[in-house]
């Protein structure tokens, strides 16, 4: 598996296909295999004839773990992803993240649009502006001695996906309590980017894609129908309305 050094962290990611860059970016407490090689967008986007690369976000898979919040600021994130571009030599690219990777997305979308060519937001609307992720009592889940310690029902299914997954739970606790940034809505109207947002219509942690695609100019938004959080990632109707907005942006 391929790495790269962004200052002191080292960042493992995936480079496969050929054609137009897309750069995938997972969600919290997963990676690159399971956020995007199981549901089949690996597959679907190079079948498509597109270059895809992933990368394990800090803290997780087989990138390196740190261990203070600080070092997990969304900024930071986004700036992994940003030296990836670098490190490839990619000048512009596609950009799709999932979650907490819709966030970082976000973030790069708007300090650096020069390297963005079209941003996608999976699970993540409104809660850009006015929430900051996932509740931090996870953070407590994943400290707990065992998963028989855990009472909280969100906690518990984050904790158990770490247990499966083989993760640093004390990374992924820094991870949590370090990426709770949010932008404004005067941010977020400054990003001009080509921009998909889908949310599953069954999703609560999301918040609403069109409130987001309201702020945002030329932005649009998708409803996944009867999916929620965890089951829109790998859905086909958000995989043949990315494959759709690849094909139409600019």
């Amino acid at each position: 598996m391929p790495t790269f050094r962004n200052n002191d962290i080292e960042i493992a990611y995936l480079d496969e296909g050929e054609g137009d860059p897309i750069v995938l970016v997972h969600g919290f407490a997963s990676t690159k295999e399971v956020n995007w090689a199981a549901p089949g967008w690996i597959t679907t986007l190079t079948r498509a004839g597109r270059r895809v690369i992933a990368l394990d976000n800090r803290g997780h898979g087989q990138s390196g773990k740190l261990y203070d919040p600080a070092a997990y600021h969304t900024t930071l994130m986004a700036e992994d992803v940003r030296a990836l571009l670098d490190h490839l030599r990619i000048e512009r690219a596609d950009v799709m993240g999932y979650s907490m990777g819709a966030r970082i997305t976000a973030f790069l979308a708007l300090k650096h649009p020069g390297r963005v060519r079209s941003a996608i937001l999976g699970g993540l609307g409104i809660k850009l502006v006015n929430g900051v992720g996932l509740p931090e009592d996870i953070a407590v889940a994943l400290e707990a001695p065992s998963l028989a310690d855990v009472t909280d029902t969100m906690g518990r299914m984050f904790r158990a996906f770490a247990d499966q997954t083989g993760s640093d739970r004390r990374a992924l606790a820094a991870c949590i309590r370090g990426t709770r940034q949010t932008l404004s809505e005067q941010d977020v109207a400054q990003i001009r980017v080509p921009m998909l947002i889908a949310v599953g219509t069954a999703d609560p942690i999301a918040g609403s894609a069109h409130d987001l695609a309201a702020l945002i100019p030329g932005a649009r938004a998708l409803d996944i129908p009867g999916r929620d959080h965890m089951l829109t990632v790998g859905d086909k109707v958000f995989k043949t309305a990315v494959l759709e907005f690849l094909g139409e942006r600019p």
